[in-house]
């Protein structure tokens, strides 16, 4: 998540579009280190967040409102008495730092003209907003740091604001030549890393994005680049700084299927393998990522504990599945025994007292064989101690067949219920997951009255020919999807030999077209397990030839003639139907 230097400097042409000039008519403070501005201005009523938050500091606008607490803490009262109903005259980012400077113009209880600045930080953990005076003295802040907390710097009433620089750090926008080359290539470290920490304002994404452009590994040793590889780099760096000094930004957000990964202000090229949408607007971008965000977070928190359910149980049917086939492995001597037992009747008449062994020819294998016998027992009884060897092992291996084979049933059923858990995207969906899991005993059942409607549904693709395309959630929808919802002609994809959802591409009666084949097989291959490989083998067959087993769990069927395809899990390319 690249809120860089970048980012704010779009963010404050955005907002001197939007918002200089603007009165401040409601100041509210929603969180303990949030602020909540609505402006009014040339474009009607805006609002202005800002927010300090050590985990996601934050500064967009947005047309949302936030319920505020009833009574005003100190700093947003403080501010109401400054710069209510003051216009915002500037708004700027000094050297390319993590910080926007609003200044406010404010009538004071004398009706005379003041001035204010109110200083937003983003800086993670050290984030901040100081209310300072036009001399540049700090009248208070959201967050009081003392020297106690950091020796850098004291942010308290009373105290000169300044900007620590603690990093060495230059600016990226008054760059020379030389000054690029002593920063990125005169130190001992990867180029990447050695542009990104030699430069005010430039993440990590964007050192790699810039290394990408100029066709370098950003990994390698900086002293290792030939000299045309460091012009080309440089040439790079300067057209990009061009960009932000004319403005020409470019907001946009990276998602892997519908999970945002990355945002930025400038074209992400190192992301040609996923779905880059543009906007307009940055704080749009802003808004939508950490919602998204927020809601792709919240679901993996939430299905933490069905997690480590599954995990659990999957752990302990493995390690008894392993001890299962060894113990089904050791009775695989189980006709050798028989065979002993045979042998010692048909040449056992003429053994001596006490023999310890018998030699004799195995008349199935025509081969000699020695057979240890107890000196203790006669024949008969020798005989019959190796047939009840074998009776033993028979029924041991009988019994284990059917053990093993359910223990990897329920293996196989658990892996599909992580599968399913992996492309959840809704409290919904995993709603309808832990109804499986109490079904089947792994999660006790809460009693309540109350009864969970469920409104998860299948995810509803439509191919570049126009064919619809459902893909299940979970096993609930797999099956209810393969043998309720497609007719016999329709046709029914998965990924061969692992866990995945069912694909179901309704023909409406016609001969799918190729392209469509293909695109279903890459809805199977990414919706299962083997979605982090460069290909998936993918079964495809009409569905009037796909069955489900009486008694078998959510999800399983069986089929025996099949086409095969390889597909690539990408399904970047294919519409989804909201």
């Amino acid at each position: 998540m690249a809120f860089d230097g970048i980012v704010i400097s779009n963010l404050v042409k955005e907002l001197n579009e939007t918002i200089i000039n603007g009165r401040i008519s409601k100041i509210a403070q929603p969180e303990n280190d949030a602020l909540l501005l609505t402006i009014k201005g040339n474009h009607g009523q805006i609002r202005l967040l800002l927010s300090a938050s050590a985990s996601l500091p934050l500064i967009y606008l947005t047309k949302e409102n936030k319920p505020s607490p009833l009574t005003a803490p100190n700093f947003c009262m403080l501010l109401r008495k400054h710069i209510a109903n003051g216009k915002i005259i500037k708004i700027y980012q000094p050297h390319m730092e993590r910080i926007i400077n609003f200044e406010i113009e404010h009538l004071n209880e004398l009706g005379d003209i003041c001035h204010k600045v109110l200083i937003v930080e983003i800086m993670g953990k050290h984030s901040n907003i100081i209310f300072c005076n036009d001399h540049g003295m700090v009248i208070d802040s959201i967050k009081h740091i003392s020297a106690q907390v950091s020796s850098v710097r004291e942010v308290l009433p009373g105290r000169d604001y300044f900007i620590p620089e603690t990093q060495g750090k230059s600016n990226p926008l008054s760059a020379s030549r030389e000054l690029f080359w002593e920063k990125a290539y005169g130190r001992p470290l990867p180029v990447q890393k050695a542009i990104y920490t030699a430069f005010t304002g430039i993440s990590p994404v964007v050192a790699s994005e810039l290394c990408f452009r100029a066709g370098i590994d950003g990994d390698r040793p900086s002293e290792s680049l030939l000299e045309e590889e460091k012009e080309h780099l440089f040439h790079h760096f300067t057209w990009l700084m061009d960009d932000i000094r004319e403005g020409n930004f470019r907001p946009n957000l990276i998602k892997n299927g519908k999970e945002p990964i990355e945002f930025s202000a400038v074209g992400l090229t190192q992301y040609a393998d996923y779905k880059a949408l543009e906007y307009s607007s940055i704080s749009e971008v802003l808004e939508t990522f950490y919602a998204d965000k927020d809601i792709f977070t919240r679901i993996r928190q939430k299905s933490a504990d069905l997690r480590k359910v599954v995990n659990t149980v999957l752990e302990r049917s493995r390690k008894k599945y392993d001890l299962q086939q060894k113990q089904l492995h050791d009775t695989k001597k189980r006709d050798k025994y028989k065979v002993y037992g045979e042998l010692i009747h048909t040449y056992g008449y003429h053994l001596e007292e006490n023999s310890k062994k018998l030699e004799a020819l195995n008349y199935y294998t025509n081969e000699m064989v020695s057979i240890p016998l107890d000196p203790q027992l006669t024949p008969q009884e020798n005989a019959q101690k190796y047939f009840d060897k074998y009776n033993k092992l028979k029924r041991t291996y009988e019994a284990l067949t059917e053990l093993t084979e359910e223990t990897k049933e329920e293996i196989l059923h658990l892996e599909s219920i992580s599968t399913s858990l992996d492309i959840a995207i809704s409290e919904d969906d995993l709603t309808q997951i832990k109804e499986e899991l109490v079904q089947f005993g792994y999660v006790k059942k809460k009693h309540t009255n109350k009864k969970t409607k469920i409104k998860s549904k299948p995810f509803h693709y439509l191919s570049s020919d126009g064919y619809h395309m459902y893909v299940g959630k979970n096993n609930f929808q797999n099956d209810e999807l393969t043998f309720k919802f497609a007719t016999g002609n329709d046709w029914w994809f998965h990924a061969k030999g692992m866990p995945g959802s069912h694909v179901v591409v309704k023909t409406n009666g016609d001969e799918l077209p190729d392209r469509t084949f293909e695109e279903a097989g890459r809805l199977a291959a990414y919706y299962s397990n083997g979605r982090g490989t460069d290909k998936v083998e993918i079964d495809y067959l009409e569905k009037k030839h796909v069955k489900k087993p009486n008694g078998s769990k959510p999800g399983f069927v069986v089929y025996y003639t099949n086409y095969s395809l390889v597909a690539s899990p990408d399904i970047s390319e294919i519409q989804l139907v909201e």
